[in-house]
């Protein structure tokens, strides 16, 4: 199916999308083919057999499904759709393409009942989470291969660069569960895109976003005017997440996540309260000098590690490194080195393949430090 084409999924009745039955929906010809699956020309429709609920939130379901035509197995993400508005998930995907990003397929409704209407988006199915790979470390007592940590944490950056620097999107719910890894080749992809946004400068958006021990201080604080910055707090979050073995930040209300956060950055100054909030600086806190950096990580790590987390967990959002900024860090030089090679013996997943419009903010400087030589030459 062609992307432009998607914006009017068909609508196919459904008792849903249970495991045991089948779902069949159609499209057109060659030419308006998902964009991942080859079907041959004369073929009209798609099956989907689900198989296994793989997730469940306040948003819908989501199966592990096979298509019957192709053998493929893929991912459908059902969300019960509000007729009033577009589908802003749906809308996004549609624009997205790229080796970060997990891929949208084909989309389609189905109905259930009288005026229950559910919007499914048909997704690359990519089998672990970072959470996954972060809990089957920690349950053995052994802590992440640095190796990994800079791979995903890496990849996190450059899908960001891509939504931030090309569309002004914001993902606003950046953690490790979002974060679909293939464990063969550990390539990660970002997905979930049900409360991302295009952010535009003056207009206010909710600040109750983001899931807790990822939320940005300046959301806690009750902004609405933030930028993509508060998706590099998350993925700071993340960093020190696969480097502690456990969450950085563990507040059990937001309130508390902001004592958390205060307990190891110290009390806000005036002037990062203003960063956040220019239109609530008048919180009274209580004061606390900033806990060093390298006392957090107490087992030794390398210092860039602990200098790459410093600089995306800044209070002020403006200081924060942005995520093209954050890949060229010295903390991935490994990465750039041409002897790097995963701990099975695989190459690395393709990092440097970069389109023009990925690096299109990049100064000569950066772009010098993000394109390694053996990649220009």
């Amino acid at each position: 199916m062609e992307r432009a084409r998607l914006h009017d999924p068909a609508m196919h009745d459904s008792s849903g999308s249970e495991t045991g039955h089948i779902i069949t929906t159609t499209i057109g010809g060659r030419k308006n083919q998902p964009k991942q699956i080859t079907l041959p020309c004369s073929m009209q429709t798609i099956s989907y057999a689900p198989e296994r609920v793989v997730g469940t939130g306040s948003f819908g379901v989501v199966f592990q499904a096979k298509c019957i035509e192709t053998g493929e197995t893929v991912a459908i993400k059902k969300v019960l759709q509000d007729k009033r508005y577009k589908n802003r998930e749906m809308q996004i995907m549609l624009h997205l393409d790229h080796p970060n990003i997990v891929a949208l397929k084909h989309c389609f409704y189905s109905t259930k009942g009288m005026d229950e209407v559910y919007l499914n988006l048909v997704l690359e199915y990519v089998p672990e989470t970072v959470y996954r790979v972060g809990k089957h470390y920690s349950d053995m007592s052994q802590k992440m291969p640095l190796l990994l940590v800079k791979l995903y944490t890496y990849q996190i950056c450059r899908a960001l660069a891509y939504i931030h620097g090309t569309f002004g999107v914001c993902h606003r719910d950046i953690k490790p569960q979002n974060l679909l890894v293939n464990p063969h080749t550990h390539q990660l992809k970002l997905c979930d895109f049900g409360s991302a946004k295009v952010l535009v400068k003056g207009e206010a958006n909710i600040s109750y976003i983001c899931s807790r021990y990822y939320r940005a201080p300046e959301l806690i604080f009750g902004a609405t005017e933030y930028t993509t910055a508060i998706d590099l707090w998350s993925a700071g979050c993340v960093l020190a997440e696969l480097l502690l073995g456990h969450p950085l930040f563990l507040g059990e209300s937001s309130v508390d996540q902001l004592v958390e956060i205060i307990r190891v950055l110290g009390t806000p100054t005036r002037e990062e309260l203003k960063c956040m909030n220019p239109d609530n600086t008048s919180f009274n806190l209580p004061q606390v000098k900033a806990h060093p950096w390298h006392k957090v990580f107490q087992k030794r790590l390398p210092p860039e590690a602990v200098d790459l987390v410093s600089r995306l967990l800044q209070y002020s959002p403006n200081l924060r490194s942005t995520a093209l900024e954050a890949m060229a860090h010295p903390f991935f030089d490994e990465l750039r080195d041409t002897s790097t090679h995963l701990p099975n013996g695989r190459p690395l997943p393709p990092l440097f393949n970069f389109k023009p419009q990925e690096v299109k903010d990049a100064s000569p400087e950066l772009l010098q430090k993000l394109i390694p030589e053996h990649v220009r030459r």
